[in-house]
């Protein structure tokens, strides 16, 4: 029987941070809709996201949040969730993919008749699931409320794990680097690449006793041939071919929190390019891990990278890293913290994050990343699978 992923003293932690921020920002009631920060502050976990639905968060007192969303996926609540049933509120089946009316007609007018119109309400305005019609329905619906951005508010939070979230990281770096040796085992001439795909995945969601791997909230990238100058391709049913260079970006994921991992591996005698490239982006690897430590603006960490590629003549335009954990689909990234120039962040103790590096060439390319946890000390690196260009004869 599925039960919330954590203990109820771990949601009370988070309402508790959330709610300081939205008291800081003059919000009275605040509306999400990505399924991450839905999870993180309740638990509720389905896939029910292709429907708009939305938890409410009200700041002030011990009013519990709600959950609003389609009737038939209140079932989902009591098994994932620690919300008690009233809290749990599902809008009519008639309300679902209508040209007529929309379901945000329908929870704006419950909100209004729990008080909440003339109030101050905060909303995500750029989340995947979030519509601009879903927007003007509750604004059209609640015509004497305060509509304010509060994009971002709880992803900042989650940017600080807990014990019992890094807990759940660790897990998936177990798992990733499962999946890892799944795709170099089974990369070979001839081998089509869904075909490799489909045994990444059977390792990703397999698991390990103890405890299953869930769906990432991306799919596996392989970048191989002429495809591996390219930084996000899919996969075809082409043929691995001997003296080709495949790239491999993928995750793993524990209770939806993700550890991602990139390697490179060559099938056949390696190209002296790739094996000079991949020694210099081990060496920036190594200086952006050693600036990594609490107190530490996350753009120098870049800048610790970009001086080694100066110092060998190479040049790498986009972000290193950026701040990863509880993630559904399209991504994992928290969209906070980037490895950057210019990003004045200041690194704290139990931020996590993937720090990639890939290098993409004219016609070829290649990759190596870790997922990273901010300690006292300094960086540790959850995900441990061997770096360096593997090379299958």
């Amino acid at each position: 029987m599925p039960t919330p992923p954590f203990e109820k003293t771990e949601y009370e932690s988070r309402l508790r941070r959330v709610r300081a921020r939205m008291e800081a920002a003059g919000i009275d009631l605040l509306l999400l809709a990505d399924p991450a920060n839905m999870n993180y502050l309740t638990g509720y976990d389905g896939w029910s996201f292709y429907v708009p639905q939305l938890v409410a968060v009200p700041c002030q007192g011990n009013e519990d949040p709600l959950w609003l969303g389609r009737a038939m996926d209140r079932a989902q609540a009591p098994l994932t969730s620690w919300l008690p049933d009233a809290r749990v509120i599902g809008y009519p089946e008639s309300y679902v993919q209508r040209s007529d009316r929309h379901p945000m007609d329908w929870i704006a007018d419950h909100l209004k008749g729990r008080g909440w119109d003339g109030r101050r309400i905060g909303t995500e305005t750029d989340v995947y699931y979030f519509s601009p019609k879903a927007l003007e329905r509750l604004r059209a619906g609640l015509p004497n409320a305060e509509f304010v951005d509060a994009d971002l508010l709880v992803n900042w939070v989650r940017a600080v794990k807990s014990p019992a979230e890094i807990a759940c990281m660790r897990e998936a770096a177990s798992l990733v680097g499962g999946a890892m040796r799944a795709a170099f085992d089974a990369i070979e001439p001839g081998v089509r690449q869904c075909d490799a795909i489909a045994r990444i995945y059977a390792a990703q969601i397999a698991g390990e006793a103890g405890f299953a791997g869930d769906i990432t909230g991306l799919c596996p990238l392989i970048m191989s041939g002429r495809a591996a100058a390219a930084p996000h391709p899919m996969w075809t049913d082409d043929r691995f071919e001997r003296d080709q260079t495949t790239a491999i970006e993928l995750g793993a994921a524990r209770r939806h929190y993700h550890a991602s991992l990139a390697r490179t591996l060559h099938v056949g005698r390696p190209p002296q390019r790739l094996m000079d490239t991949a020694k210099i982006v081990e060496e920036g690897l190594e200086a952006a891990l050693a600036a990594m430590r609490p107190g530490v603006e996350a753009g120098a960490v870049e800048a610790a990278w970009r001086r080694v590629l100066d110092r060998h003549g190479l040049k790498k335009e986009s972000r290193i890293g950026y701040s990863i954990g509880l993630g559904y689909p399209p991504d994992w990234g928290e969209h906070t913290i980037s490895l950057r120039p210019g990003d004045a962040t200041v690194l704290e103790p139990c931020n996590t994050f993937h720090i990639i590096l890939g290098m993409w060439m004219e016609g070829w390319g290649m990759e190596t990343s870790e997922t990273v946890l901010i300690t006292e000390q300094g960086a540790e690196c959850l995900t441990r699978f061997p770096r360096g260009v593997h090379v299958k004869d």
